[in-house]
């Protein structure tokens, strides 16, 4: 998904050099030219349709309706809104803090489309002789650049490469309604309307090869069926987009009076003692609702095709629906699909990380807030997130070959389901890996040494203190065989402070009075005149934990018990 972001984000650089070019060109040739005509007021007395815009309300009275007028006129200038729709189809690529990017996305893509399509429609009006605008009535731009002032070869220059830029729009607009098909067939797969076949993983990248190879025969047929027709073909985007918007509206409208922990909400809200009223939804929602409306009496093409499309898309979900009513007392609702790819070992190129990743090790999908802090907080330019599971088997089970079910079962299919969620949640990229293994500490450590980890990341355990689990973590260290990779600790507690461990050799940190301790041992010393400025606190120490290691040879029990003794200041 990032390569298709990158692609797309090309291409809105190279849409922006055209849109500046224009922006500037424009006000220049009005200059040249004196054509300062403004186009008549957005009025209903200004409103003339023609015979295919009036569709099946031609010669009826809605069309004398001022208010009615100007929702129709309204819903044929959808198009200008694309570019909407598309937040909701690549919600899932963006980037953490999703609802702060939402509202900079839409903020964008509303002074875009104010900027690309209301000035650029306008210049065209003032700019393009009457006599010659109904040639580019399909080509607006087009005719534009033949109609700025300057050089026959600079405009016809401009004119190729407005060409170029609109092949690469169309280009990125059916990538992305891709992604945005695929990920609606995903959800509705994921409430078992769709059988599972569509949901299966490619074996290869990982994709649902069945709905994208699905999607990709429909777009093809949509050309060839419409024979290129663009009037048809706005036509019929226009009328899926604002039925899709309209739903959308009507279904928050709903949620907003179901629930009340949404991050963001629609302004114009009146509280009324426990209520809180959407006013600022529903008149959006009543908006849409009309011009949906509008466009399905006045569409005619669009509306007996969206039409016809929708009965046979119900008609496939039912079947499908029915066919899943039987798996539905078996499998878990709203699995993800995994493809289980085997290696002999773990190590970066294997699992597509990079040195310095951040290990979280889950086990208990109910359990998981340490993985959530962990997908909050990790900048994803610097550490990779690898999430591992330990799947536990017995000491006999490694003299044959692991099925696929013992070592991926179903339950390690709904673990990484929920994820798979979180991270999506906050938009971004977890890597999955599950390891078999008789001792998950081993198991744990291991995999944190190959991987080249910075950070290995756990939540509490239920069975043994945090302080105990960090032992058990440090004494499976201990056991990797030289030379061991150095990494920290990290168990998260919900509502608690991280607790952090360095494993391995380390410099340890003490406690305040100890260092006093040790610079009062170090004066008393280095004024002895034979030692002096040669004397250093790393002699200290190195002294202090010699005399250490003899004592305990000589009495070890009592060394333990001022060791206990000790551990009064943890």
């Amino acid at each position: 998904m990032h390569e298709s972001s990158g692609k797309a984000l090309r291409i809105m650089q190279i849409t922006s050099v055209m849109v500046g070019i224009l922006l500037i060109w424009c006000p220049l040739t009005i200059l040249i030219s004196g054509r300062w005509q403004l186009p008549p007021a957005p009025t209903a007395s200004n409103l003339m349709f023609s015979e295919a815009a009036q569709g099946w309300l031609k010669g009826t009275f809605w069309l004398q309706i001022p208010m009615a007028a100007v929702i129709i006129a309204f819903g044929h200038s959808l198009l200008s809104m694309s570019g909407f729709e598309t937040l909701a189809q690549v919600y899932r690529e963006i980037a953490s803090p999703k609802m702060k990017n939402l509202k900079i996305a839409a903020n964008l893509t509303c002074c875009y489309a104010v900027a690309c399509t209301g000035l650029i429609s306008l210049f065209a009006v003032m700019i393009i002789p009457d006599n010659v605008r109904p040639q580019y009535i399909n080509n607006l731009i087009g005719g534009l650049a033949m109609n700025l002032a300057g050089p026959y070869v600079l405009k016809l220059g401009f004119h190729i490469f407005v060409v170029i830029v609109g092949g690469l729009i169309l280009a990125g607009a059916v990538n992305t309604s891709i992604i945005g098909a695929n990920g609606v067939l995903n959800r509705v797969a994921e409430d078992r309307v769709l059988v599972p076949w569509f949901r299966q993983p490619h074996k290869r990248y990982g994709t649902t090869h069945h709905m994208i190879n699905m999607i990709v025969i429909l777009q093809l047929a949509t050309i060839l069926f419409s024979r290129g027709d663009m009037t048809v073909l706005a036509e019929a985007y226009a009328f899926g987009v604002v039925w899709s918007f309209f739903m959308k509206a009507l279904g928050v409208t709903f949620l907003r009076f179901q629930r009340s922990d949404q991050e963001y909400k629609t302004p114009l809200n009146l509280r009324v003692g426990r209520y809180e009223i959407p006013i600022g939804l529903g008149l959006t929602t009543l908006l849409l609702g009309a011009v949906a409306i509008a466009n399905l009496f006045t569409k005619q093409v669009a509306t007996r095709y969206g039409v016809a499309f929708t009965l046979i898309l119900f008609v496939v979900f039912t079947v499908s629906e029915k066919i899943n009513l039987r798996r539905a007392q078996t499998e878990p609702k709203g699995m993800e699909q995994f493809n289980l790819v085997h290696q002999a070992q773990v190590d970066s190129s294997s699992v597509h990380s990079r040195p310095g990743c951040v290990l979280v090790a889950v086990r208990d999908y109910r359990r998981m807030d340490h993985l959530r802090r962990v997908l909050e907080k990790t900048n994803l330019r610097r550490h990779d997130i690898v999430v591992m599971t330990v799947r536990a088997i017995t000491t006999g089970a490694g003299e044959y070959d692991l099925t696929d079910n013992q070592l991926f079962s179903d339950y390690e299919k709904e673990l990484f389901t929920h994820v798979v969620q979180l991270a999506e949640k906050e938009g971004k990229q977890v890597e999955l890996l599950t390891v078999p293994a008789t001792n998950s500490f081993d198991a744990l450590v291991s995999t944190a040494d190959r991987l080249r980890a910075s950070r290995l990341v756990t939540g509490v355990s239920a069975r043994m203190s945090s302080e105990e689990l960090a032992r058990q973590i440090g004494l499976a260290w201990e056991r990797l065989p030289e030379p061991r990779h150095p990494f920290s600790l990290e168990i998260i507690a919900p509502e608690r402070p991280s607790m952090f461990v360095n494993l391995g050799p380390h410099p340890p940190r003490l406690w305040p009075e100890d260092v006093d301790l040790l610079h009062g041992i170090w004066l008393k010393l280095s004024g002895r005149e034979h030692l002096g400025s040669r004397l250093h606190h790393r002699d200290v120490v190195g002294l202090a934990l010699r005399r250490l290691q003899e004592d305990m040879e000589r009495g070890p029990d009592e060394i333990a018990a001022e060791a206990q003794r000790e551990l009064r200041h943890d």
